[in-house]
Formats: structure tokens, C-alpha cells, sequence
């Protein structure tokens, strides 16, 4: 059985309250062995570790790991006090990475100067509290590499991770990887039109990729329903994302499967 690691979930939110045990299950029946439940702000933070506790206790399910992070899309929200939760939370718990955390001008509002600006000094303060902790990073960076891989370089983080939902292109990518990060690759990459994401995975290889479903977005083309409703993704559905890469890569999916375990674990720095 290929042994698969959902390296990116929202599996905590409420999406998931009323059948969360049943899809963990099935997630594990599918070969999904180990998940990461990010961060995305600080009012979750609480269900974020429930959830994190009850996958722990339950039998049957994928091993889950805890990343807790301020995202730059939620920038609005997040206050200096949230800075301090987060600090909190890495000093109580065992969290694996700080995630997810970066740039984001995809919004209009998201481009004013005074926007931005905090939106780089909440990723610089989690890239300082990476460090301080030695904990990897998992990044949220839209329409913004530039000025991500700049406060990477400025800060000189060195602990790497993963640039999740990988947007941009192969120079961007390869700036990444030189950082020390790994690709995280979602349900996009079963879309035929999505060819910039083609590109860029054709071009690094499987040695620098990572899987996730970002559940519960980015549902895999095959899995959805209607073209009109959002179908909620699950980590379920994470073997349709293998089986597209390994086609785009022309690898066989047990290979496949076993290099993206691997480089996983190198990313979370959990060998």
C-alpha cells in the first residue's frame, strides 16, 4: 500500500464537524498515513488543536501534525496579541512547521501600502519566531513572489519548508527550492488548463515536489459535482492528485508515491 502525506489541510474547520472521524478513516483505507492541519488565524487556533487532539486519539485515522500560522489574505484581522497566541501555542504544543504564512496581493485592498506593509511585517515576525523555534515555514505566497523570496533572502531563513498551492513559475520555483523549500502540489494539477503549474513541475522534477488537498479547497476537477457549487475537497481525495502528477511526470505512481513520502518528511524535517 503507497503510503501518502497530505502535507496541507484545513481539516479543522467547520466543513468537516458533523463526518471528520469517517473521512479519516477513509483517508487512511486510501493511503493517506499523515496530514498537517495548518493555521490560517488566531480566533481557529483553539480548533485547531482539538482537532489535531482528536486525530491523535482515534484509531484508524492518517498521524496528524500541527502547523499554526497568521495568514497574509486575513491581514485585517490579525493584531500584535495574535503574534503572542501563536509564540504561546509553539511553546505548549509540538507543532511541526509555522504555517501558513507569506504574501498575498491577489485582492485589490491587499496592494495598499499600508495593507502590505503589515502583511510583510506578520511574515517577517512568524519567519523570526521559525527561527527562534527552529521550525520550518509553510508559505502562502499569491501574486507576490518577488517580494516573498526578497524577506526570505533578507532574513536569511534557513530552515526552508514548503511554498504551498505553488502559483508561480519556474524561476520562482527554483528560487524557492534554492531556499531550501519543497513545491506543494494540490488538486490543480488535474486540471489540463492549469499549464503553468504543468510547466513548473515538468521542469524541477519529482525530487523537489510535495502532495496536498488543501481540503477544503482546491477540489481535484474529477471530484467535483457541479460547476456552480464549490464541492468541499477532502484528504480522500488526495490519490487523485498522485495519480494526475504521476501522469504529467510519466512516473508510476508507486515510485512516485514513495519520492513525495520522502521529501515530505525532508520538508518538515521530521527524519
Amino acid at each position: 500500500m503507497m503510503q501518502l502525506f497530505d502535507t496541507h489541510t484545513h481539516f479543522d474547520v467547520a466543513d468537516f464537524d458533523h463526518d471528520r472521524q469517517h473521512l479519516a478513516v477513509q483517508a487512511k483505507q486510501v493511503g493517506v498515513e499523515a496530514l498537517v492541519l495548518i493555521g490560517f488565524i488566531e480566533s481557529r487556533f483553539d480548533e485547531l488543536i482539538q482537532t489535531h487532539q482528536q486525530l491523535q486519539h482515534w484509531e484508524n485515522v492518517p498521524q496528524s501534525y500541527l502547523a499554526p500560522g497568521l495568514h497574509p489574505f486575513y491581514i485585517e484581522q490579525h493584531q500584535q496579541a495574535h503574534l503572542q497566541r501563536l509564540e504561546q501555542v509553539l511553546k505548549q504544543h509540538d507543532c511541526v512547521a509555522l504555517g501558513e504564512i507569506g504574501l498575498d496581493t491577489f485582492l485589490k485592498q491587499h496592494k495598499q501600502p499600508e495593507l502590505f506593509a503589515k502583511q510583510q511585517h506578520y511574515f517577517n515576525a512568524q519567519l523570526e519566531l521559525a527561527t527562534h523555534y527552529q521550525k520550518p515555514v509553510l508559505l502562502h505566497i499569491r501574486k507576490a513572489h518577488a517580494e516573498a523570496l526578497a524577506i526570505l533572502k533578507a532574513q536569511k531563513f534557513k530552515l526552508g519548508g514548503i511554498a504551498h498551492a505553488f502559483s508561480g513559475g519556474v524561476e520562482e520555483a527554483k528560487a524557492l527550492i534554492k531556499l531550501g523549500f519543497k513545491i506543494g502540489v494540490t488538486g490543480q494539477i488535474t486540471n489540463p488548463n492549469a499549464k503553468k503549474l504543468h510547466q513548473v513541475v515538468q521542469a524541477i522534477g519529482a525530487e523537489y515536489l510535495v502532495i496536498e488537498t488543501d481540503c477544503p479547497d482546491m477540489t481535484p476537477l474529477c471530484c467535483q459535482t457541479s460547476t456552480e457549487h464549490r464541492t468541499r475537497n477532502t484528504p480522500v481525495n488526495l490519490p487523485y492528485v498522485l495519480d494526475s502528477l504521476a501522469q504529467t511526470l510519466g512516473h508510476s505512481q508507486d515510485q512516485l508515491a514513495e519520492q513525495l513520502w520522502q521529501n515530505s518528511l525532508a520538508a518538515l524535517r521530521l527524519q
